[in-house]
C-alpha cells in the first residue's frame, strides 16, 4: 500500500480547518500533517517538516495567500498548492496559478471534489473548479484586450487614482510637470477616455491596476 498523501491546511478560520479535518478523518489515503492560521505559522512548519499538498487560503491576516504561495514554491518547488477561497474573481485565480498554485477550490467544495483535487495535483496535473476555470478564461481574455502601458505610465496612473495633482506627481516621481502631462495624455489616448473621472472609472471597472 502506498503512503498517504500528506496534507497541510492554511486558513485563518479554525472552524474551516476543523471542518476539513472532520471531512477527511476516515480517508486512509490522506494524512493531515499540520495546520496554520497565519503565514508565519505556515513558514515555521515547513522549516522542519514537509507536506505533499497544501490548502491555501487567499485572505490571511499577516500576508496574502497569493504572496505566501510564491514564497513557498520558490523555497519548496515540489509542493502542490491548492487555493481554497470564497473568491471566484479571475484576478485571484490567475495570480494564484501564476505564483505556482496547482489548483483552485471554493470553500463550499464537496468531499468528492476535495479528494479529486488532492489526487489530481499530486499526480502532477492542475485542478480548477468549473467556476474558477471559467473566471480564469474570462480574465485571460480580458488581459489580452486591455491596452498595454509603460512602467512609468503605470506609476503616474496609480498616483492619479490616488488623487494626486500633476504638480504632486511630478514632485513624487522627480519628473517635470510637462512630462506628467504628457503621460496623462498618453493614458487618456491608450485607455480611450477624455478626463480624470473617466480614467479612474476605467481603472476601477476593469481592475486595470490589479494585473
Amino acid at each position: 500500500m502506498s503512503n498517504p498523501i500528506k496534507l497541510f491546511i492554511v486558513d485563518d478560520h479554525q472552524m474551516l480547518i476543523e471542518g476539513i479535518k472532520s471531512l477527511l478523518q476516515d480517508e486512509t489515503t490522506i494524512k493531515i500533517v499540520g495546520t496554520a492560521t497565519t503565514a508565519e505559522l505556515c513558514k515555521q512548519f515547513f522549516i522542519a517538516q514537509s507536506a505533499d499538498v497544501v490548502f491555501m487560503d487567499i485572505n490571511l491576516p499577516d500576508m496574502s495567500g497569493i504572496d505566501l504561495t510564491k514564497f513557498l514554491i520558490e523555497k519548496y518547488p515540489n509542493l502542490n498548492i491548492i487555493a481554497l477561497s470564497t473568491f471566484t474573481q479571475g484576478t485571484y485565480v490567475r495570480k494564484m496559478i501564476e505564483n505556482g498554485a496547482k489548483g483552485y477550490l471554493l470553500k463550499n467544495a464537496s468531499k468528492f471534489e476535495i479528494l479529486k483535487a488532492i489526487e489530481t495535483v499530486k499526480s502532477g496535473q492542475k485542478y480548477l473548479t468549473p467556476e474558477a476555470e471559467e473566471a480564469l478564461k474570462y480574465e485571460i481574455n480580458l488581459q489580452k484586450k486591455l491596452p498595454k502601458i509603460t512602467k512609468r505610465e503605470k506609476e503616474v496612473l496609480i498616483l492619479i487614482v490616488e488623487g494626486l495633482t500633476n504638480n504632486q506627481i511630478a514632485e513624487k516621481l522627480f519628473i517635470s510637470i510637462d512630462t506628467v502631462d504628457s503621460h496623462r495624455k498618453n493614458l487618456y489616448s491608450k485607455l480611450n477616455v477624455n478626463n480624470t473621472a473617466m480614467l479612474i472609472g476605467f481603472v476601477n471597472e476593469n481592475k486595470f491596476l490589479d494585473s
